[in-house]
C-alpha cells in the first residue's frame, strides 16, 4: 500500500468517526501523538499501540457525539509531501468542518449565516512500515506561535 492510499484511509476513518477502522491502519506499535494538544483536554495528547488507539479514539468519538459539525470535503485539502525516506511523508491539511449552529440557531431575518464555517489547518509527520502507520505525529497550526516575520527573512 502506498502512502498515499494510508493517508486516504486514515482520513475516511478519522471523518467516519471509526475508531476500528482509524486502529488497523496503524503497526501493533504505532503511535498516534498530537503534542500541541493541552494536556486533560478531550483529545488525546499520546497513543501507544493498535488497542490504545482503538479505545481511546472510541471513546473520543463518543464524548464528541453531540459534535454537529462535518467535514465538507469539497472544501477540505492536503498536500502529501515524500522525503527521501521512503516511508516517511508529510501531510499539509486544511480541514473544512461545516455546523449548522449559525443563523438558524438567532432565527429569521438573522444577518448570520445559516451555517457556520471553521477551517482548522495542521501539519502531520507520518512513519509507514508494512503498509501501515507506525508513528502520526500532528501539530495543529491554530496553536502554533508564528513570529512577527520568517525567520529566514533579511532585511
Amino acid at each position: 500500500m502506498t502512502n498515499q492510499q494510508i493517508y486516504q484511509r486514515y482520513v475516511w476513518a478519522g471523518m467516519t468517526r471509526d475508531a476500528a477502522a482509524l486502529a488497523e491502519i496503524f503497526t501493533a506499535d504505532g503511535v498516534l501523538e498530537t503534542p500541541l494538544v493541552s494536556a486533560g483536554g478531550s483529545y488525546p495528547r499520546r497513543l501507544e499501540g493498535r488497542e490504545e488507539i482503538r479505545q481511546a479514539m472510541a471513546a473520543y468519538y463518543e464524548r464528541s457525539a453531540n459534535d454537529d459539525r462535518t467535514v465538507n470535503v469539497d472544501k477540505s485539502r492536503y498536500v502529501l509531501h515524500t522525503t527521501t525516506d521512503p516511508n516517511v511523508f508529510i501531510v499539509e491539511i486544511d480541514t473544512a468542518f461545516e455546523s449548522p449552529r449559525g443563523g438558524e440557531q438567532h432565527g429569521a431575518g438573522s444577518d448570520l449565516p445559516a451555517a457556520r464555517r471553521e477551517d482548522r489547518p495542521a501539519a502531520r509527520l507520518l512513519r509507514s512500515r508494512g503498509g501501515r502507520l507506525s508513528e502520526a505525529d500532528q501539530a495543529s497550526r491554530r496553536r502554533l506561535r508564528r513570529p512577527a516575520r520568517p525567520a529566514w527573512l533579511v532585511l
